[in-house]
């Protein structure tokens, strides 16, 4: 009988009841905060890392967790665990998946690993889901077949009130030029099939509001909601907004708001914020 053991990087958005309730594994991602270095999750925590960034003179640096640091968890793993799945964050992100296969070919343990395609919550609904299947005893082919069809209906939105941490840290390289050029512009960006993409631009608050206004009809729209999650850096007052409008619409769809994750954080800089669900 398979025995399954999950894994995730720190970019995942869980409870620690979560974690500890179905005994996942977290890879810490290593951050560098001017000439600090931390682990992220060991010793400082997300709403210390964003304390620690908003008074920062450089921009943070997030490095994906070495093969040492693989090793280690993976050796903590009792010999009764049949397989080991590592759902990663997407390489959109962080490099942190190649880490994982890398430690995959060089570990005598059966280990595979799984591109989530995503991160923060979204990333967090297939951790869960590979979670629960695993206690309840199925295979990593039932696993991964399961996880495949939720992949495929999960979506993130990504708001973003400031553009300078995304830009320096060239995870939209390919639009710096017309962006740079641009004062006060807010962006709405997705993320799907490994692709973090601008969905609207324009100048001012108004520019996320309007668009999320649109995602809110969407969510109304949809009958199979089975979780959201709202997913923010530092400022609460439209997070704060998008919950009362939620629990007017699906009252009854499970919703966890919580800081994002450092290397979220840091990429998305002061007043970003995330909304991510998935469907049945």
């Amino acid at each position: 009988m398979s025995k399954v053991k999950i894994l995730a990087d720190s970019s995942v958005q869980l409870t620690p009841e979560e974690i500890e309730k179905y005994d996942i594994s977290i890879v810490p991602l290593t951050i560098s905060i001017d000439e600090k270095t931390y682990t992220d999750g060991v010793d400082i925590n997300r709403e210390e890392f964003v304390r620690e960034m908003d008074a920062s003179k450089d921009l943070p640096k997030t490095s994906q967790p070495s093969i040492g640091t693989f090793m280690d968890i993976i050796d903590k793993i009792p010999d009764d665990y049949t397989d080991i799945l590592a759902l990663m964050m997407t390489p959109a992100i962080s490099g942190t998946i190649n880490a994982a296969r890398q430690v995959a070919e060089m570990t005598d343990r059966h280990m595979e690993v799984i591109d989530t395609e995503f991160t923060d919550r979204a990333q967090g609904f297939q951790v869960l889901k590979a979670a629960q299947l695993a206690q309840e005893g199925k295979s990593v082919a039932e696993i991964k077949d399961a996880l495949s069809t939720l992949r495929d209906h999960t979506y993130l939105y990504m708001g973003v009130t400031s553009i300078e941490n995304i830009l320096r840290g060239g995870r939209l390289s390919r639009f710096a030029g017309t962006l740079s050029t641009l004062l006060n512009i807010n962006l709405v960006l997705t993320l799907k099939n490994n692709s973090l993409d601008i969905a609207k631009r324009g100048r001012g608050r108004k520019t996320i509001e309007k668009y999320m206004n649109n995602v809110m009809e969407e969510i109304k729209g949809l009958e199979n909601i089975k979780s959201i999650g709202i997913s923010y850096v530092d400022k609460m007052d439209y997070v704060n907004e998008l919950k009362e409008k939620l629990a007017e619409i699906v009252p009854n769809v499970p919703l966890l708001i919580r800081v994002t994750s450092p290397v979220i954080a840091t990429h998305a800089g002061s007043g970003a914020f995330a909304i991510e669900f998935y469907t049945e």
